[in-house]
């Protein structure tokens, strides 16, 4: 079992940057697939970006990619999302998910992860 706590959310300025931590404890993360989804508010969960296991490829929602960049660190058992442009419409509580059986046909789904951190909320402001 995987215990998952993110960090790094705030208030920004439209146009500014953030970067979100999360740190898994428990189990080493490069054992499990990564993932960051979003809740804007009064919307359903959406997936943003996520990193298969022992150094898989990344994906990220097309809607997102060239902004967004995760990453991992396994040495510090820690993935980020560096957030770059931001828009108000990024506005939201922002999730880490975790689990070790990903395929890729269902990444973007909420269902297929088993583990979930607290979220941390990130405002941006016009």
């Amino acid at each position: 079992q995987v215990q998952l706590v993110e960090s790094g959310g705030g208030s920004v300025q439209d146009g500014g940057s953030l970067r979100l931590s999360c740190v898994a404890s428990g189990r080493t993360v490069s054992t499990y697939s990564m993932a960051w989804f979003r809740q804007p508010p009064g919307k359903e969960r959406e997936f943003v970006a996520a990193m298969f296991r022992n150094y898989g490829r990344t994906y990220y929602s097309d809607s997102l990619k060239g902004r967004f960049t995760m990453s991992r660190d396994n040495a510090k058992n820690t993935v980020f999302l560096q957030m770059d442009s931001l828009k108000p419409d990024d506005t939201a509580v922002y999730y880490c998910a975790a689990d070790q059986r990903l395929i890729l046909s269902s990444l973007q789904q909420p269902t297929a992860y088993d583990y979930w951190g607290q979220g941390t909320q990130v405002t941006v402001s016009s």
